[in-house]
């Protein structure tokens, strides 16, 4: 999972048909835990309704599509689709204890987040 603020939308007007009902979000990441290579964003498909602005958890490859197939049992879009990620949940806070930021810091993508500033 990848923790990241969502950082505007993709309007595409010819994509595949089974896409026309979600979202197509631009998400940041805060950080990633060793990643192949890095990047500054990522395109998450958005079955739960987050916008611009806010903190969401983003999950990737085979977990995505599961979520995907999750909506499509409650009514949703196919889920045979070439999704590699999605957005899981709206992330309403994140709490790190100064232990973890002391003796492990984590590497920010960016600017670093408030909630990763020591009080």
């Amino acid at each position: 999972m990848i923790l990241g603020r969502v950082v505007g939308e993709v309007w595409a007007t010819q994509r595949h048909p089974g896409l026309h009902q979600w979202k197509l979000l631009i998400v940041q990441p805060h950080l990633w835990y060793d990643p192949p290579f890095e990047v500054g964003h990522l395109i998450a498909v958005d079955p739960v309704g987050a916008g611009v602005g806010e903190d969401v958890l983003v999950c990737m490859g085979d977990a995505a599509r599961r979520i995907l197939v999750a909506e499509a049992e409650r009514g949703g879009p196919t889920p045979n689709l070439p999704v590699d990620a999605a957005v899981m949940a709206i992330v309403d806070h994140v709490e790190l204890s100064e232990a973890a930021l002391r003796d492990r810091p984590l590497r920010f993508l960016g600017k670093t987040p408030s909630f990763a500033v020591p009080r």
